[in-house]
């Protein structure tokens, strides 16, 4: 079953808080939209114009939070038939060695979310081919800050990005590189989570970095209350 861990670091329970409150606000937020649409449409025949694609945005920023948020809680599903079959030592070797695997995932999958935000941010892309060895030289004919999407408005506090972003041209639609923004901000937060959790395990706190045996414990569970009634 998932774990739920406690941090006790302050940096841990700002992240935690963090994470907890935006999948929060997200949820509410795709919630209410899509009803105000759904009333709109079948009530007075029109809607939000911009609504689909901001829960599209939105569910995006969902699934990336939801991806550190199961690395913290233990949720990842994974197979271990092989490493229960092994003594405690090797086991424990092998999850190290899984960890240390995750980890380089988690930082390729970094440098690729940089590289694209970037590619919108008028800032340069990491040079290397499969982790970053420095940043690639910037020319203004890079910069790519004025690409919009393609319903949601520009709304008006935010009209003071324009000189710094767009040469101090109008967007008319929000820039990309806002909603985009939550790539590698999502990837360094996963990046984070499975640091954090390697660190559990080489520390010993866990055994593992996923849940296990989650379907035997719910059946078992089922067949306690079965006998208890």
């Amino acid at each position: 079953m998932s774990v739920h861990y406690t941090p006790q670091s302050g940096l841990g329970r700002v992240v935690e808080e963090l994470e907890k409150t935006v999948i929060a606000v997200i949820l509410g937020l795709m919630t209410l939209i899509t009803f105000i649409n759904v009333v709109l449409r079948y009530g007075f025949n029109t809607g939000i114009i911009w609504g689909l694609e901001a829960t599209t945005f939105l569910f995006a920023w969902l699934v990336l939070f939801g991806i550190s948020y199961a690395v913290k809680t233990t949720a990842n599903l994974g197979v271990d038939a092989v490493l229960n079959m092994l003594a405690p030592k090797p086991r424990r070797l092998l999850a190290l060695v899984s960890a240390a695997i995750f980890i380089a995932y988690a930082c390729l999958l970094m440098k690729g979310a940089w590289d694209y935000w970037a590619n919108f941010a008028n800032l340069p892309q990491t040079s290397g081919r499969w982790f970053p060895s420095g940043f690639e030289e910037m020319k203004r004919t890079s910069y790519r800050g004025w690409y919009e999407v393609v319903d949601i408005p520009m709304p008006d506090w935010l009209r003071w990005i324009e000189p710094g972003m767009n040469d101090g041209e109008h967007y008319e639609k929000i820039p990309r590189f806002i909603p985009y923004f939550m790539l590698p901000f999502g990837m360094a937060l996963l990046l984070f989570r499975v640091l954090q959790a390697t660190w559990r395990l080489a520390t010993g706190r866990v055994e593992s970095m996923i849940v296990s045996h989650e379907a035997e414990d719910a059946v078992e569970g089922v067949a306690h209350m079965n006998r208890e009634s």
